[in-house]
């Protein structure tokens, strides 16, 4: 099943750093079974209308944002809080591509927790 919204082709299409690795993001993700949208000016994914993660570009690095970072295990301690006044939200920053594609099964092993945070109410 196809859940590309379309609105995050234009953005990815206008993307001019990191636009290979925010799309391999965007396959790992859809993959993973989330609704995307665009919010923010961001690529968003849900879950039953819930914010679950964010595909972010800065000029360093891209990165995953977990709206509910704080809330996972984090067993590989690759969570970042942003700033010090983030709560809850953690990122997973990237750098290129070959990054993204050898922790494919950790990123969604991250993915599928915070959904089971979601669905649990937390």
């Amino acid at each position: 099943m196809n859940r590309t919204n379309p609105k995050v082709d234009v953005f990815l299409s206008k993307a001019k750093k990191w636009q290979e690795e925010l799309g391999k993001l965007r396959m790992i993700i859809l993959d993973c079974q989330l609704t995307e949208e665009l919010k923010w000016g961001q690529p968003c994914y849900t879950f039953e209308k819930s914010n679950i993660v964010l595909i972010h570009g800065f000029k360093e690095y891209c990165a995953l944002l977990f709206i509910k970072g704080a809330l996972l295990n984090d067993a590989n301690g690759i969570l970042i809080q942003q700033t010090e006044n983030v709560q809850a939200g953690r990122q997973i920053r990237f750098t290129n591509v070959r990054e993204i594609v050898k922790m494919e099964p950790i990123l969604k092993a991250y993915i599928y927790e915070a959904i089971e945070v979601e669905k649990a109410g937390l």
